[in-house]
């Protein structure tokens, strides 16, 4: 476009001190059968008193106790 007016507006920052990130990852799968995402199963998390534990769509409603 030939005589137009382009405005190009950036938005940066600088970190004054770096910091690290750390993350981990695990594989997502049910706890009673071992099934996940990648054999189609939806996956659940359940907080138990031992911990969080993940249920897949079968096994999730009989373990709502």
């Amino acid at each position: 476009m030939q005589g137009a007016n382009q405005t190009t507006i950036h938005d940066m920052q600088i970190l004054r001190k770096s910091q690290d990130v750390q993350s981990s990852v695990s594989k997502v799968e049910c706890y009673v059968c071992g099934k996940g995402i990648d054999n189609g199963n939806s996956i659940t998390a359940k907080t138990l008193p031992h911990g969080i534990v993940l249920f897949c769509d079968v096994h999730y409603p009989l373990h709502l106790t």
